[in-house]
């Protein structure tokens, strides 16, 4: 155990609250000694029994003699008399903290009891609580896994900010920090007006004469709704009128959306209604996953509470045992890039679209909930079903905050195309790593045709729209291929005066071409020439996603690379865009054959069936590299399982997805003992056996996904660490995988 944080630590307080703060802070070791300061003197003799402290004193001034933390756990309306009464007993270099609810009042008061002590005064707040009350029912776990969100202000001392953030860290918490304002304007709408309104629910049917019998009929849904009813009253009061300005904020926002539920309910206007409560519905799951921190898919389809990610960890690890054969019939999910077509184009129709296999991946998703933030009604999904109720080419709304992209790349960049043409401002913005990818080579070609588009440092995410502007259509050259810059400047030219078009210097997949004239919209392809003219009109359809190719590589490797393995990946969409990677394995000797091919929705697909075969290296076409962007990963483990050398040039493109996807499955195969080499636009890789060891993926669901398949032939247990985004495109990978034979773990 690493040395105590502090040497002697005081809690003024000894609820639930401040008991477990001791509690914690003994059995993590964050002090040596902890007492308590309590005007009850049972409390103190209980907390000293239970040895939550080692003794306290009812004189709050002695209590914290001594103490380099202080801890104050006391109601809110009650820390100016408690600051001011402990204030005389605090050494010049003592830290004060607090747990109060609302910061604004808090901090108002301490400023004028702490007088020059005020700077060692850090406001906090931890989101975590407990029915039960009192020191009796002190947690040592409380605070493990919940939030504590600390409010410094610009008088607070940076260091004693740290060191108070560093106690909540060795308790296990997750530590945010806001500006006090913000802190009471949050909790407002997301804790004391829900407190409020079950409070006002219950006491509403109590006044009924006929109370009683409301109360027996009630459903669950009324008892789980109202049971934050059964809170502490007098605290709760008192978090009521110390945080009255953010509440009635809050109160207002809400009247406003109760108006619109009435009016809607009151005209039977069926797409309001429906609006309302699906993105209701889909905004309840996106806190269920940041909350739990879980994935979107897996919150939105859970009706627990305290829903956590299958490890119950933010991020989960993959521990593969070496060894193990595919065998089975697999069904991967949809394809990415079309679910994300279906939603934009299905919003910007008229009528009606229906889709069948939307891929539920984070990915999709939240290209989904953009068109929702900016006011298209979309039903579902539903076990891959999705309803789209079209507004037409200029029906969009602007959205009230900026649309966040999560960690698509596709979604940030086609997005980007279609709206700049609308007539109001957006904001596009994502995931740490989304924020470090290039935009400029969308958002250049979109100014060429009036645009005006704004990125951040080094033409990165942010991505900052102008609406209203009147966008020419323009002939661009792609410099380099690729599938969503091209995709961006056609739906920019769905808004542009005259005919946009678009040649690439390779053939990139072509999902945007063929599902606009699945949509009835005219699209000219000439060679390597693709074009659109601007004001034409998307009618809506119904669209079947084939499986995705993508996600059926790795299970294409895996097999081909394990002895004894043979499986059939069903519906699997063959777009000739998109089957590089079937091109390269066999040209290395892999044994896959298509079977039962046909037509889904103007996309051809076929069941694809892999046996293992020996493997030997090659050195890859640069035609085929285009059209096996995505899958390049799996590829580089098939290459180390091959005979020989797999020489790769002309993918320049690698460096800039979610990762470098050069480097990092560079850094992955040295860890396992793989010998290549590194070039700028490529790598040669020698293949052979190679052990185990630890991957670092940098939350790139490729990378993850690759070297879980190169465990089937690894000689030693492989770790895969940073695997959460693995959700963002194959929900389900981890049991899929295992399923099928793969010996995963997650971790």
């Amino acid at each position: 155990m690493s040395d105590p944080i502090f040497n002697r630590i005081a809690v003024i307080g000894l609820g639930l609250i401040g008991g477990s703060f001791a509690a914690a802070a003994r059995e993590n070791g964050l002090a040596k000694s902890i007492v308590a300061g309590s005007r009850s003197a049972r409390t103190l003799e209980q907390g000293i029994a239970l040895g939550v402290v080692d003794a306290g004193s009812q004189d709050l001034a002695e209590a914290v003699d001594g103490a380099d933390l202080v801890f104050v756990s006391t109601p809110v309306s009650a820390m100016g008399k408690v600051l001011a009464a402990l204030k005389p007993g605090l050494s010049s270099t003592a830290i004060v903290t607090d747990g109060g609810s609302v910061k604004g009042n808090v901090i108002t008061a301490a400023r004028e009891a702490l007088g020059e002590h005020y700077s060692r005064f850090v406001p906090g707040h931890p989101i975590a609580g407990k029915e039960k009350s009192g020191v009796t029912a002190a947690d040592a776990s409380l605070y493990r896994d919940h939030r504590v969100i600390l409010t410094p202000t610009d008088e607070t001392d940076p260091a004693a900010t740290a060191k108070v953030r560093a106690i909540w860290t060795g308790m296990g918490a997750e530590v945010l920090q806001m500006t006090p304002g913000y802190h009471d304007q949050v909790l407002a709408e997301t804790s004391h007006l829900p407190h409020l309104l079950a409070f006002s629910l219950v006491d509403t049917l109590a006044r009924q004469g006929d109370s009683n019998e409301i109360f027996r009929y009630a459903a669950g849904g009324f008892r789980d709704f109202t049971r934050i009813a059964s809170s502490d009253p007098v605290m709760w009061h008192d978090i009521f009128r110390e945080n009255k300005a953010a509440l009635m904020q809050a109160l207002g926002l809400f009247s406003d959306g109760i108006d619109r539920f009435r009016d809607a309910v009151e005209r039977g206007d069926s797409d309001a209604l429906m609006g309302i409560m699906t993105r209701a519905n889909t905004a309840r799951a996106h806190f269920m996953a940041m909350n739990g921190r879980t994935s979107y898919t897996r919150a939105q389809h859970s009706g627990d509470d305290t829903i956590m990610n299958d490890t119950g960890k933010a991020n989960p690890s993959y521990l593969m045992t070496p060894g193990g054969k595919l065998n089975g019939r697999i069904r991967v999910p949809g394809d990415k890039s079309m679910s994300h077509r279906s939603i934009m184009l299905g919003s910007l129709a008229d009528g009606v679209t229906e889709v069948e296999g939307f891929l539920e991946g984070e990915d999709a998703l939240a290209t989904l909930q953009a068109f929702r933030d900016m006011g298209v009604v979309i039903e579902g999904p539903t076990n891959g079903q999705v309803t789209i109720h079209g507004v037409g080419l200029n029906g969009l709304k602007a959205p009230e905050k900026a649309l966040y992209m999560g960690n698509s790349g596709t979604s940030m960049r086609l997005l980007t195309g279609l709206l700049a043409g609308q007539a109001f401002d957006v904001e596009l913005t994502g995931d740490a790593s989304l924020s470090k990818r290039p935009m400029e080579r969308v958002a250049k070609p979109l100014r060429d045709m009036g645009a005006q588009i704004i990125t951040g440092d080094e033409g990165r995410p942010p991505v900052r729209i102008r609406g209203g502007q009147s966008l020419k259509a323009i002939h661009y050259d792609l410099p380099m291929a690729s599938a969503q810059v091209k995709s961006a400047v056609l739906l920019g030219g769905l808004y542009a005066e005259g005919e946009t078009s678009v040649t690439e210097p390779a053939p990139t997949r072509d999902h945007t071409e063929r599902m606009l004239g699945g949509f009835g919209y005219d699209v000219r392809r000439d060679g390597a020439t693709s074009a659109v003219k601007g004001g034409g009109k998307l009618t809506a359809c119904k669209l079947e996603v084939p499986a995705d190719i993508s996600s059926a590589a790795f299970f294409l490797v895996g097999a081909s690379i394990a002895e004894g393995s043979e499986v059939t990946l069903p519906h699997v969409g063959i777009n000739p865009t998109r089957t590089g990677v079937i091109d390269i394995l066999k040209l290395m000797g892999a044994d896959i054959r298509l079977e039962n091919q046909r037509d889904a929705g103007g996309e051809p697909v076929a069941d694809i069936v892999v046996k293992s075969a020996p493997l030997k290296g090659i050195e890859i076409p640069e035609d085929l590299v285009p059209l096996a962007i995505d899958e390049f990963p799996a590829i580089f483990i098939a290459a180390a399982c091959a005979e020989g050398d797999t020489i790769l040039r002309g993918a320049e493109e690698l460096r800039v997805k979610e990762s470098d996807r050069i480097q990092v499955m560079a850094d992955g195969l040295a860890a396992l003992g793989v010998d290549h080499e590194v070039f700028d636009d490529g790598i040669r890789i020698t293949g052979g056996d190679f052990g185990g060891g630890e991957i670092q993926s940098h939350g790139d669901h490729r990378i993850a996904m690759s070297f879980a398949m190169a465990s089937l032939r690894a000689k030693g247990t492989i770790t895969i660490h940073d695997c959460a985004n693995v959700a963002t495109s194959f929900p389900g990978f981890a049991q899929l995988a295992s399923h099928a034979g793969l010996q995963l773990e997650e971790k």
